[in-house]
């Protein structure tokens, strides 16, 4: 079968005239991708390893799994403050303060990432990318892990904060680009699942290792992905737009199966490559545009809104909102919680092609609206009345339902679709800077929030839950009024609608 776009303007070989100018992948696909594209003499001689590759859903996520360790990372690194904030403060002499800038560090380490995420993954590709943020990661947990003084501590932080800004643009990105459209929603809600599994695993051996060994164990999940990016084809649409036109068709072949006609495919996404082409360099005047501005204003939109829910922090401060709540056992309550979180992301994993991401959002924000006003109300109640008395009990009970119906709203939609949507929606010739942008906004708000969480909550912790609600309703409105649906829609489809 032939793969080439006979109408193209490309030679015999299927390059473009200024392929020997662009860049090439930083981390090349290997050698037996391209004998899976050449027939079934090359399928021959194929290792059984390949063999487990035919079949298109297998590939794709088997992609996902091995790229979803970055997420991994990113979940472990929200998650070790948490459980480590004695410990640490005991050992090195820490102040509450220096701590609470500990915390912070990887938010501003992450901004770092998220502005350079773009033109880093738009250079030298989405493997390449992550194999640079994987770097990073495991030196600064090493810093952390021998560090003596605040210096190395707060060195290492940064560091991964850097690491998993870049790590949460790119990994969406990179799924939404392999992934067939019919799976695109599944498996780009593994990537907040994995986040959601990292905060887990950090929250329950916490309780277990030391610091120190913790921080060891955070080096793992970078450990593994560097060797297993190595195995996994480049995003065939980057390198389509690179104009690497055999590694775009073997790329895309091994990840939609071997026997798997694939030539519809290819010629749209040339035609889509092409088009974005005519005018590579976008002025800002040129954002104003109804194809550009929507979707950033969407995305932009969908990632801040998910923060000012105020998800991170009730997350940082559960432990201490537990106990405002009068749970005793505070600690086992915010495990629970975080293991609540991972259940409900793997429905939403099952779901989002299903019922689609819309729709999702809209019973997502619905339930945060709800069940944060409920917390609400019971603090507000359970402050004015006597402590130890029955109703002082009964809402104490209904706060901790209320958080835990909370996360489970929120993780329904809201945690894992603005993530998905962004890397779908986005056009082609501006998604490296919007989706820059729309990262670096994610995380300045996630820092606002975290920041000033325990400034609300010390003033109240009734009026603070209020102003989450009046948030989640707004973010419901925004859904209703903005969001477009997306489900069992090519990137290309998408990118048209917009027009």
């Amino acid at each position: 079968m032939s793969f080439r776009d006979e109408s193209g303007g490309e030679d015999g070989g299927g390059r473009s005239s200024s392929a020997s100018d662009l860049r090439k992948p930083f981390l090349h696909t290997g050698s037996w991708y391209r004998m899976s594209a050449a027939g079934g003499g090359a399928m021959d001689r194929l290792e059984s390893s390949a063999y487990a590759l035919r079949d298109n859903s297998v590939s794709a996520v088997l992609c996902t799994l091995i790229v979803a360790l970055g997420p991994i990372q990113f979940g472990f690194t929200c998650g070790y403050s948490s459980p480590t904030q004695d410990a640490l403060m005991a050992d090195l002499g820490l102040t509450l303060s220096e701590f609470s800038l500990f915390g912070s560090l990887s938010n501003v380490g992450a901004m770092v990432g998220a502005i350079a995420s773009g033109q880093i993954a738009e250079y030298i590709g989405r493997k390449g990318s992550l194999m640079i943020a994987a770097v990073p990661n495991i030196i600064g947990w090493l810093a952390i892990s021998f560090a003596n003084d605040s210096s190395f501590l707060f060195m290492g932080r940064l560091l991964e904060g850097f690491g998993v800004g870049v790590i949460s643009y790119v990994v969406p990105v990179y799924i939404a680009e392999i992934a067939p459209q019919n799976m695109r929603g599944a498996l780009g809600a593994v990537n907040q699942l994995s986040v959601t599994i990292g905060i887990l695993l950090a929250y329950t051996l916490g309780m277990f290792v030391p610091w120190r060994i913790l921080a060891v164990l955070g080096i793992l999940p970078c450990s593994i992905l560097i060797p297993g990016l190595f195995f996994i084809p480049e995003s065939p649409r980057w390198l389509a737009k690179m104009g690497k036109m055999e590694d775009f068709e073997s790329s895309l072949q091994v990840l939609r199966g071997f026997e798997t006609d694939i030539s519809a495919e290819v010629n749209e996404i040339k035609r889509s490559v092409q088009s974005s082409r005519r005018r590579t360099t976008i002025q800002f005047a040129d954002i104003k545009q109804k194809r550009y501005s929507v979707p950033l204003m969407i995305g932009i939109g969908l990632l801040v809104l998910q923060q000012l829910s105020g998800v991170n922090g009730i997350f940082f401060y559960a432990a201490s909102i537990f106990k405002a709540a009068g749970i005793e056992n505070f600690n086992l309550a915010t495990c629970g919680l975080g293991a609540v979180q991972v259940v409900a992301t793997g429905v939403t994993t099952w779901l989002t092609d299903k019922a689609g991401r819309r729709l999702l959002l809209i019973i997502s924000t619905t339930g945060m609206t709800i069940t944060l006003l409920i917390v609400s109300v019971s603090f507000f109640v359970k402050d004015n009345i006597t402590e130890g008395s029955h109703l002082y009990s009964v809402m104490s009970m209904l706060s901790l339902a209320g958080l835990v119906a909370f996360v489970v709203a929120f993780s329904l939609g809201l945690g894992a679709i603005p993530w998905i949507i962004m890397s779908e929606i986005l056009p082609v010739n501006i998604k490296s800077l919007a989706g820059s942008v729309a990262t670096l906004a994610n995380w300045m708000t996630a820092w606002l929030v975290t920041m000033t969480a325990s400034l609300m909550l010390n003033w109240s912790n009734g009026g603070t839950f209020a102003i989450y609600s009046v948030v989640a309703m707004g973010t419901l409105l925004f859904v209703c009024l903005c969001v477009p649906e997306t489900k069992g829609r090519t990137l290309e489809e998408i990118a048209f609608s917009f027009r």
